[in-house]
């Protein structure tokens, strides 16, 4: 990928790593997905759109991008998903042993190991929020525990999750389901009574992981494994704000971008919501 991107296209005075608050680390890994391809050339996607941003977020009245936004060299280990894992989770811990609010990008959703092994070293009381179109919660897959469709059997080893979104999966996932945590798509699209439910379930810091399949396909096309029956990007974003309100967010990712070169509104939907967490997060 092109290592002179920069999250925002920002000037000199707002992205460079010293007087930064935010670190958005590039991970452009797809080795394990099984179907669409092309999670890899996500983080490159996601940068270009940025810089097309308006940088001025009407509903906070906020430029978050004043704060410093980072965009650190990507991640580039391929050897194996577990070597890839421990390096993402060593860039991590080092930005955020420096003070720094990490923003990962993907890349496939077995990334996300990294990054939350990385922030449950340094937070306490530590939940995980997954908003996705799958539940991900196979041991295995194709002979590997670190397949993209294992992350949160993983992220179980390290702290408590919550699911949101989910309207896909395999029976061989339904005993680790944990049934208080799971909101799924059909339960919750076009109702208002579930978010409070939400944040009910989560503890004092909140790691987010978003995998763009839990948005429709109608306004996110460009992932490995679309499902029908999405959500919307008014619902996604209430969530967001309230988990900003009520919860501690102490970092997030957003994964599985595979763009297609000739419908770039994805690679934009990605970037925008990429920003307008960050304005929930520092603005509110």
């Amino acid at each position: 990928m092109d290592c002179d991107l920069n999250y925002g296209g920002l000037d000199a005075d707002y992205s460079g790593l010293e007087h930064a608050s935010v670190v958005v680390l590039p991970v452009p890994y797809d080795e394990t997905s099984t179907w669409g391809k092309g999670a890899d050339r996500g983080p490159e996607a996601l940068l270009k759109a940025s810089a097309n941003m308006e940088l001025y977020d009407i509903e906070t009245d906020s430029e978050v991008y004043k704060i410093g936004i980072f965009t650190a060299p990507p991640v580039l280990e391929k050897s194996s998903t577990e070597i890839m894992i421990n390096a993402v989770h060593k860039e991590t811990l080092k930005y955020i042993r420096q003070g720094k609010f990490v923003v990962g990008i993907g890349g496939e959703h077995s990334i996300t190991t990294g990054f939350v092994r990385a922030h449950a070293e340094v937070y306490n009381d530590l939940t995980v929020l997954q908003l996705d179109a799958h539940s991900d919660l196979r041991p295995e897959y194709n002979g590997s525990q670190y397949n993209h469709a294992c992350v949160m059997s993983r992220v179980a080893e390290i702290c408590p999750f919550v699911q949101v979104g989910i309207r896909s999966m395999d029976s061989i996932e339904k005993p680790f389901l944990v049934k208080e945590n799971l909101f799924l798509a059909e339960e919750i699209c076009g109702r208002n009574d579930w978010y409070n439910k939400v944040i009910d379930q989560l503890s004092a810091n909140v790691f987010i992981t978003i995998d763009l399949d839990v948005f429709d396909p109608s306004i996110m096309p460009s992932t490995g494994t679309p499902e029908p029956g999405g959500l919307s990007w008014y619902e996604v974003i209430k969530l967001l704000k309230f988990v900003a309100l009520k919860r501690n967010i102490v970092g997030f990712d957003v994964m599985e971008l595979a763009p297609n070169s000739s419908n770039k509104a994805p690679d934009f939907v990605a970037a925008k919501l990429i920003y307008k967490l960050l304005s929930y997060r520092f603005k509110l």
